[in-house]
């Protein structure tokens, strides 16, 4: 038998049936043909073309991997991604996004365990990417080269960390560990040294906006994307949100949304500390009202900030730009949807997030003029 009939059983027993028996099958099939290995990678870089066909980049790939699998998976994909591109393949880079995006791979290999438990995993994985959507295209403007922000990548890792511990000493470690990492490499100065000459057409990245609490980081977002010149539109589904703006307000919102996201996060395990100590249990409702009135409260602060620093001599400039953005965010997005936050019920929690909103850092770029 061929590897590639091999291969072609195996999907055929286990792809397109989603039961555990129809898995297991073709994961039985694929562990007694070693020949077998190179062919299936293959098929699973033909697959990963498609999702690229589909406007899918390789973080996009591994959240929607890392949401709806493990760790194994995302090595795995992580794996065939980098091999792709590492050839010249359709996994290439496509502009300093993509390329950044490249570099925060995760370069650790699949466990070693059987090939029984290995093809199932590939499988798995092979499903998942059957299965996704089309996305909008995000295709980058030309643009001069600008150097990379690594303090970003480092900062999103402490604060992925500290969102998934079940800890609360630990998430406040990690956050403050976060915090101390943006003092000693500003924020400003990662933004003046990433400043370029604004493309001509405006662009559009994806930000993660994972779980837990989900509907108030997705308004956080919209309210720094606001304030600075942009657009976002949140797709829950897949846990992420599309903000478009030109490449240099591109950048701010997602340092400084990273940056106010790690400080809700300290503020929020602090207020919790102080609930506990006076006998109230942690709840999930005093959670979500405190991420709800602290993104409430920053919009506000970031609204009446930016209004501040707008001469009259920007004024037309910006009301062209926000034309340009809004033509992008049409074409993009012909229909949207509005949806109402819920789960603020807490008025503990809506008080404590609105006052740690007011001791925020918002401070994200220098003045306009």
């Amino acid at each position: 038998m061929s590897t590639s009939t091999t291969v072609d059983r195996a999907f055929e027993a286990a792809l397109y049936d989603t039961t555990e028996t129809a898995l297991d099958t073709g994961a039985s099939l694929l562990a007694s043909d070693p020949a077998a290995d190179a062919e299936l990678d293959r098929r699973g870089e033909e697959f990963l073309a498609a999702a690229w066909r589909r406007g899918w980049q390789p973080a996009d790939i591994v959240r929607i991997v890392r949401r709806e699998l493990d760790e194994v998976h995302v090595r795995v994909v992580s794996a065939l991604i980098r091999a792709q591109a590492g050839r010249g393949g359709p996994a290439r880079p496509r502009g300093r996004r993509w390329q950044a995006q490249l570099d925060e791979l995760t370069t650790e290999p699949p466990p070693p365990t059987d090939r029984f438990s290995r093809a199932t995993a590939v499988l798995e994985l092979y499903r998942l990417l059957l299965r996704l959507p089309a996305l909008e295209p995000l295709d980058e403007p030309a643009a001069g080269p600008r150097p990379e922000s690594r303090t970003l990548t480092r900062i999103r890792a402490l604060l992925a960390k500290a969102e998934a511990t079940g800890f609360p000493e630990e998430a406040e470690a990690l956050s403050a560990k976060a915090q101390e990492l943006m003092a000693r490499h500003s924020v400003d100065e990662a933004l003046l040294a990433a400043q370029a000459p604004a493309p001509e057409t405006p662009g559009a990245c994806r930000i993660g906006v994972e779980p837990p609490y989900e509907q108030a980081k997705a308004v956080l977002l919209d309210a720094v994307a606001t304030a600075n010149h942009c657009r976002a539109v949140w797709n829950e589904p897949l846990g992420f949100s599309t903000v478009v703006g030109f490449a240099p307000d591109l950048e701010v919102v997602e340092l400084l949304y990273t940056s106010l996201l790690v400080q809700a996060t300290t503020a929020m395990t602090k207020a919790e500390a102080a609930q506990r100590a006076g006998g109230r249990k942690r709840t999930k409702a005093f959670r979500q009202s405190f991420l709800a009135a602290y993104a409430h409260r920053i919009g506000t602060r970031l609204q009446a900030a930016a209004e501040t620093q707008v001469s009259d001599e920007l004024l037309p400039v910006l009301a062209s730009r926000e034309v340009a953005v809004t033509d992008r965010l049409d074409r993009m997005f012909p229909q949207t949807t509005s949806t109402r936050l819920r789960g603020v019920r807490d008025a503990a929690g809506w008080t404590q997030g609105a006052a740690a909103a007011d001791r925020a850092q918002v401070r994200a770029r220098p003045p306009l003029d």
